[in-house]
């Protein structure tokens, strides 16, 4: 495996945040961003389903840049060329989208990739397919982003695809403060969030405390 990739694969830790337009109150998706990095935040996640091709790459040079500037990666949703032309540290794919193997065709060697899954059977067949992270959830019920149909799996559903997985293992799905620390318990290698800190008043607050909450479980 090529070896900054690796590097990347072992920094899929902590607090993994996604800015979605949608998603933010109606506040810049850059700025939620950068307060998101102050507060203490891994990995960046950007996910964009409503500007055209050219601006979305512009969004995602200045998220990449912010990452750089806090040491944290950067993700792009589903779009393998915004990921590839924006240098992003990687790109997450959800089970209808681009096949791993596929994505990987269009993305540099570097470059991660994620993939989401609701369960052990998802998580292991995504794994054989060469993910280098893996997203299980939703955990609980959550309506952001259009999801409240999916299924809540609970976070014992991260202790099975632990046990079951050699790749890092990201919970998502209804987590904010009240039971991150359940989920980091469970196993989760780092923990995936959209409205517990986009529609935060200080996104930058919210993102430290979900930062502390979870550090105090691997003390």
């Amino acid at each position: 495996m090529n070896e900054v990739r690796s590097e990347r694969i072992q920094k899929v830790r902590g607090l993994y945040v996604i800015v979605d337009p949608e998603a933010t109150r109606g506040r810049d998706v850059v700025e939620v961003a950068d307060a998101a990095l102050r507060g203490g935040a891994s990995v960046i996640q950007l996910r964009d389903k409503t500007r055209d091709k050219g601006e979305a790459l512009e969004v995602a040079h200045s998220i990449k840049g912010l990452c750089e500037k806090y040491g944290g990666l950067f993700i792009v949703n589903d779009d393998a060329d915004i990921a590839f032309l924006s240098e992003a540290h990687g790109l997450h794919v959800g089970q209808t989208d681009l096949p791993v193997a596929e994505a990987r065709r269009v993305l540099a060697p570097e470059q991660i990739i994620g993939r989401s899954n609701n369960g052990v059977e998802e998580a292991l067949q995504s794994e054989a397919q060469g993910a280098d992270y893996l997203a299980v959830g939703a955990v609980y019920s959550t309506t952001t982003m259009g999801k409240s149909g999916r299924t809540a799996v609970g976070p014992e559903i991260i202790r099975r695809v632990k046990d079951a997985v050699s790749t890092p293992v990201v919970a998502i799905g209804g987590i904010n403060a009240v039971n991150a620390a359940d989920v980091a318990r469970a196993g989760a290698d780092c923990i995936c969030v959209v409205s517990a800190v986009t529609f935060a008043d200080d996104p930058e607050r919210a993102a430290a405390e979900l930062v502390r909450l979870t550090e105090v479980v691997d003390e």
